[in-house]
């Protein structure tokens, strides 16, 4: 018999040059997971990164943000309550001045009320340029995930448009003023003003609320 022709050799997984197709076949492989450590790697970095600048961000700009607005929210809703409880105030002369003064409240509760952190939180422009390379050089599976993200972003904001019906529904009748879009910082400085003047005529300054 002539072992140069191998009844099996056409039938070898490795074809004519089995080293050359098993180190293609390796290649191959190690590509493949070398390909799979450098996504996760991507996305651990990722992760990483907005992790940090979420600590700094809420350090910086967030924490102060939520509590003055938390602040302005509990006192506009503590003026509201005393100015509609049983037991009238001494700054109150009559009732019609009271209907004022209460109108004026339950207007700037509702005001503060649709205010959201993402209308008054400045644009973190720096992030927003490393958004962008991401978006370039990512991956198909990387933008699925920034869809993902999208979709659940937008899921938040029709959540809040919901959150603000209701508010307007429960806010009772309050000062017709033509409104032009969301809330911004200066809306904030706005009613904080008109909620120290409210205070003042009441004499219950807002820092013993």
């Amino acid at each position: 018999m002539d072992t140069s022709e191998s009844p099996w050799e056409d039938d070898s997984p490795w074809g004519d040059n089995p080293k050359s197709i098993q180190d293609s076949e390796w290649s191959k492989i190690s590509s493949d997971f070398q390909n799979a450590g450098y996504r996760e790697g991507i996305t651990a970095g990722k992760e990483s990164h907005l992790q940090q600048g979420f600590d700094e961000g809420f350090a910086q700009t967030g924490a102060p943000l939520g509590r003055e607005i938390g602040l302005l929210r509990g006192a506009a809703s503590a003026i509201l309550s005393l100015l509609t409880s049983k037991n009238p105030l001494p700054g109150l002369t009559s009732d019609s001045n009271r209907d004022a003064l209460v109108q004026e409240a339950r207007y700037i509760n509702s005001e503060l009320s649709e205010i959201r952190f993402s209308d008054v939180v400045p644009p973190d422009l720096e992030a927003i340029a490393h958004a962008r390379e991401h978006l370039e050089a990512a991956n198909e599976d990387d933008r699925s995930m920034d869809i993902e993200l999208g979709e659940e972003v937008e899921s938040k904001r029709k959540m809040e448009s919901l959150e603000d019906a209701m508010a307007k529904m429960g806010a009772g009748s309050i000062t017709a003023e033509v409104k032009k879009g969301r809330p911004k910082p200066d809306d904030v400085v706005r009613l904080r003003g008109r909620l120290t003047q409210l205070s003042e005529k009441l004499g219950v300054p807002l820092g013993l609320l």
